[in-house]
C-alpha cells in the first residue's frame, strides 16, 4: 500500500472504487470529509489504522470485481453521467420518499416521534438538494462542457460570470456538505436505517429507500468532490496558461 496513510480518503476511493465500502463498513465518510488522510480520520473515530489498512489491502487484492474507473472518463462524459444517473435518481426517488415517509408518520409519528424528525431532514435536505443539482446543470456543467471544447478546438473562450470554476465548486462542496450532515442525522435517528421491533412493511421499505438513496448520495457526491471538481480546476489552469481563456 505504500504511502497510503498519507494520501486523502477520497483520492484512495478516486482511484479504486472498492475500498469505498471498507470505509463505509468503519464508519469514515469519504464523500463529504475526504479531504482527510487515513490517519486522521482513524484518530477522529478512535479507529485502529493497522486494521483499516489491511481491510483496504484485502478489498483491493480482489480480482472478481471490475471497478469503474471514472478517473480515466472525459469530463464531460462524466458530468453528463452525473446528471443522468445520479439527478434523475434523485429527482425520480424523492416524490415516493416525501409519500411513504408521510404514511409512516401519520400511522407510526405518535409512538415513534424520531420519524417526524426525519421527515422534517428529507423535506428539507430533498428540497435543497434539488436547487442545488439545477444550479449544477444550469451553470457548472455547462461550463465544464464548454471548456472540454475550447480545449479541443484550440479556441478562444470568455472568462465565465461567477469569476473562475473554483466560485461554484466551493458552493457546491459546502452544498454537499450540508446533505451529508443531514443524512448522518437521519441515519442516527433512524438506528443505521433498522426498521423496530413494532415496524410494519411500509416502515421497512422506508428505511430500505433512505439506505439506499444515502448510499447513491454518497457516490453521487464522491464523483464530483474527488474527481469531477478537481479535474475542472486543472482543466481552467491549463486553459488559462495557454491563453485559451482570455
Amino acid at each position: 500500500m505504500g504511502k497510503i496513510m498519507e494520501r486523502t480518503i477520497g483520492q484512495i476511493v478516486a482511484d479504486d472504487y472498492r475500498s469505498a465500502s471498507v470505509f463505509e463498513k468503519f464508519g469514515i465518510d469519504f464523500c463529504c470529509t475526504g479531504n482527510r488522510s487515513i490517519k486522521e480520520a482513524c484518530e477522529q473515530k478512535e479507529i485502529n489504522s493497522e486494521e483499516l489498512t489491511k481491510a483496504l489491502e484485502a478489498a483491493l487484492a480482489e480480482t472478481t470485481t471490475v471497478a469503474t474507473d471514472y478517473k480515466s472518463w472525459p469530463l464531460d462524459l462524466l458530468a453528463d453521467y452525473i446528471e443522468k444517473k445520479h439527478h434523475r435518481y434523485v429527482e425520480e426517488r424523492i416524490p415516493i420518499i416525501k409519500q411513504y415517509l408521510d404514511k409512516l408518520v401519520k400511522v407510526h409519528g405518535a409512538k415513534h416521534p424520531e420519524l417526524l424528525m426525519i421527515n422534517e431532514l428529507f423535506i428539507t435536505s430533498a428540497g435543497e438538494f434539488t436547487m442545488h443539482m439545477k444550479k449544477e446543470e444550469l451553470m457548472l456543467f455547462p461550463f465544464i462542457r464548454k471548456m472540454i471544447r475550447a480545449k479541443q478546438s484550440n479556441e478562444t473562450m470568455n472568462p465565465p460570470r461567477f469569476g473562475t470554476v473554483k466560485n461554484p465548486i466551493q458552493t457546491m462542496m459546502h452544498e454537499h456538505d450540508n446533505e451529508g450532515e443531514s443524512f448522518r442525522q437521519i441515519k442516527e435517528l433512524s438506528n443505521n436505517y433498522t426498521p423496530p421491533v413494532d415496524g410494519c412493511n411500509t416502515y421497512k421499505v422506508t428505511f430500505a429507500l433512505l439506505k439506499e438513496f444515502q448510499d447513491d448520495l454518497h457516490v453521487h457526491i464522491h464523483l464530483e468532490n474527488n474527481i469531477l471538481f478537481p479535474k475542472a480546476e486543472v482543466l481552467e489552469r491549463e486553459l488559462e496558461e495557454s491563453k485559451s481563456i482570455a
